[in-house]
């Protein structure tokens, strides 16, 4: 059922709106005893979800039992994080999401039927896992909130990958991580229908049918001033809500631009992006906008470490991002690695494979590490002098000394590709 739906490419939502929609919403689902929210966490602060989950707070009050938010496999947030996306939220509500260990397995897809839905990619038998607070935490709704935004591993975000992979476990993290990467990233980003998403409706029809989830999705565009407004909202229980909000998010956050880019320069927030983990979404969403001999330049104030995860961050340092074959060939050799398929599928994703140059320029990283795992190293106080973030526009802009340089203040945002790599557009 589809309880709110509205937005376009022109639309701004503003707050009030937004949290009349929320309630509206709330109204037609009825009283509830136990609520549970499992929104993002602060990597997805400008999804709106925060504003959301505090409108949540606010309509059900002491009915609110608990709040999960969707880590997967990143670090925990600080109160200052939660203070900062849920202002106002008790932090007794919240919880910590371990995925490695607090989860249950809720089904298995035999691995005949995943061969057959990956197309021969993998065999293997996909464990449907979720945190055990979502499964057996006796909640009478489970609102799963989060924005729709072109994705590197899933496609499109959000949906049931919010909870199989938000708040589920390493087995089922890693496999479906390692089918997005063997599938290509070129062939599943801005696409809604896929063989991981197939993986997860499957999962959810077969194994979760009678879970009382409700998904709230934002889509999150900029408007004429470059500013991040709401342009779409849906709530609802069925898999309309996804794909009415995938629809509209290739409209607004799939940029499709007539040539190539030489240059391409990314800023990364520091109160987002602390590893090239999470960072490396400003190799994922431009890689197919990039000229071969390229050369794309990630400022990042924030970085300090490669992993959000300490074992994920040392397989990270060990094998650094050299490209599929490579990876593939430490795959084949080493345990570790095995143990780890989405930190493998994380090393293909963000790797140029050779056709461009990928220079760091990081605040806590030493020029060292960031040369060890295989990257280009620029002094981050020069290169912000240079292309100054306070003042480059959103899109092209030509320097002072006629350099043409595509700027981009947030990687998360939105997807950027050249059109003459696709064989079809997903916008189509």
């Amino acid at each position: 059922m589809m309880y709110y739906q509205a937005g376009s490419e022109a639309n701004q939502f503003t707050t009030e709106e937004i949290k009349k929609a929320i309630f509206s919403a709330l109204d037609k689902m009825g009283p509830r005893k136990r609520v549970l929210v499992v929104p993002p966490d602060i990597t997805r602060f400008h999804s709106g979800s925060g504003a959301i989950t505090t409108h949540i707070y606010d309509y059900f009050g002491e009915h609110l039992t608990d709040i999960l938010p969707a880590l997967g496999t990143h670090a925990p947030m600080t109160t200052e994080e939660i203070d900062r996306m849920f202002p106002g939220v008790p932090h007794s509500l919240f919880r910590i999401h371990d995925w490695r260990n607090d989860v249950v397995t809720v089904g298995t897809i035999p691995g005949e039927k995943v061969k057959d839905i990956t197309g021969g990619l993998v065999d293997t038998p996909w464990p449907a896992q979720l945190n055990k607070l979502v499964w057996s935490g006796g909640h009478d709704l489970i609102i799963s909130v989060g924005q729709v935004v072109p994705h590197e591993v899933i496609g499109m975000a959000n949906y049931n990958k919010n909870l199989f992979v938000g708040t589920g476990g390493s087995a089922g993290i890693n496999q479906s991580h390692f089918v997005g990467a063997a599938y290509g990233i070129e062939n599943i980003l801005g696409r809604a229908e896929n063989p991981v998403r197939d993986l997860l409706n499957y999962a959810s029809e077969n194994f979760i049918p009678d879970l009382p989830v409700v998904y709230i999705h934002t889509v999150v565009g900029r408007n004429d001033e470059g500013k991040l407004v709401t342009r779409g909202l849906f709530v609802g229980d069925s898999h309309d809500v996804f794909t009415k909000a995938a629809e509209l998010s290739l409209k607004v956050n799939f940029n499709l631009l007539e040539k190539p880019l030489k240059k391409a320069v990314v800023y990364l927030d520091p109160s987002e992006f602390r590893t090239t983990w999470l960072g490396n979404k400003s190799v994922y969403r431009t890689r197919m906008a990039m000229a071969d001999e390229g050369e794309l330049i990630v400022m990042a104030p924030g970085l300090k470490e490669f992993g959000e995860d300490l074992e994920i961050d040392r397989l990270i340092r060990k094998y650094g991002y050299r490209g599929t074959p490579k990876t593939l060939e430490a795959l084949e050799n080493n345990q570790d690695l095995r143990d780890n398929l989405s930190a493998a599928a994380h090393l293909i994703q963000a790797s140029s494979e050779g056709r461009f140059t990928i220079t760091y320029c990081p605040g806590a990283v030493s020029q060292a590490e960031i040369e060890g795992v295989n990257y280009q190293y620029a002094d981050l106080q020069e290169t912000m002098q240079k292309y100054d973030p306070e003042t480059m526009k959103e899109g092209y802009n030509i320097m002072p000394d006629g350099e043409e340089v595509y700027f981009i203040s947030n990687p998360a945002t939105g997807l950027w590709a050249y059109k003459g790599r696709f064989k079809d557009n997903p916008q189509t």
